[in-house]
């Protein structure tokens, strides 16, 4: 509710006196705020976007102090996804956990995706990425006197690589670096968080660490069952139908190479629809020749028995 009132309604009522505006949507979550506008078909796209873009400065100032800087997107349908596919576990096979799946997608399957001619943006939706999750213990840290602020600088000053000086010589100079950053999940437990009297508090007393995966923030479902979505934009000005043969020809390739457990499902092919209308031009354009042809030939023979 404060979302809609203090931050979506102001945003609405501001962009809602652009010229050239045919609809106004607007959707409120929990900390964020998001509203789409669409102009009519003779409004010029990046004229709309510095429009809008100026009348949000303009609201900015009646906004919350907390309220982060409005972003302004133009989406132009034309940069859509032209071609997707499902990375699912196959149970039949020994399945991996989400997090090896989602590590081997980003950096096998997306990477080779990336390098096909005339492949512009690719994007991985509803990965589980792997996260070092610190659990506090509210009864260690009353005991012991310690705060979770004090547990959250000390594991983000202690977790760094920085540069202590330089060592200098007549013939050369080098900089000296500390290599302190955690190599290893259980060593976050010896970090120290404080000194009383006289004895470090390490994190492991006021904490249990857990090498685990970040929380969920997309998802993507095949038939009711989770699964990755790697979708592809093509490039300003490149061929849809060749694009989107690169791809297949790369899923082509690596399908032998896949991990146990893991199977592709295509999704989404822009070039079909593309194709089919080929096809039926070109069969048009045989049948109104071979049409052509005939009548010719019935008038030379209707002309020859006069």
């Amino acid at each position: 509710e404060i979302v809609e009132s203090e931050v979506t309604k102001k945003i609405e009522e501001g962009v809602n006196s652009i010229a050239g505006v045919s609809a106004l949507t607007s959707r409120s979550y929990e900390g964020q705020s998001v509203v789409i506008i669409e102009f009519q078909l003779y409004v010029d796209g990046r004229k709309a976007a510095e429009d809008v873009r100026e009348k949000i400065a303009s609201i900015r100032p009646t906004l919350r102090d907390e309220v982060k800087e409005p972003r302004v997107l133009r989406f132009d349908p034309a940069s859509k996804a032209v071609w997707s596919i499902a990375v699912l576990p196959d149970a039949t096979k020994g399945s991996m956990s989400a997090v090896e799946l989602t590590n081997w997608s980003d950096q096998i399957l997306k990477k080779r995706l990336e390098n096909v001619r005339g492949a512009g943006s690719v994007t991985l939706v509803g990965g589980t990425k792997r996260e070092i999750n610190v659990y506090l213990n509210p009864q260690a840290m009353e005991s012991l006197g310690i705060t979770a602020e004090q547990v959250v600088n000390a594991v983000r000053n202690e977790n760094q690589d920085l540069p202590v000086g330089a060592i200098r010589s007549l013939a050369q100079e080098r900089m000296v670096k500390i290599d302190a950053r955690v190599k290893r999940p259980e060593d976050f437990g010896k970090i120290i968080v404080a000194r009383k009297g006289g004895a470090a508090v390490t994190v492991d007393q006021v904490a249990r660490i857990a090498d685990g995966a970040q929380e969920i923030d997309s998802l993507a479902l095949y038939n009711g069952q989770r699964t990755l979505l790697i979708s592809v934009q093509k490039a300003q000005d490149e061929n849809t139908i060749a694009v989107v043969d690169g791809l297949n020809k790369a899923i082509a390739e690596i399908t032998p190479q896949l991990p146990p457990g893991v199977r592709l499902e295509l999704i989404t092919d822009s070039a079909r629809p593309i194709r089919v209308a080929v096809e039926n031009v070109r069969r048009t354009l045989i049948e109104g020749a071979l049409l052509t042809v005939l009548i010719v030939f019935l008038f030379l023979n209707s002309w020859r028995s006069t």
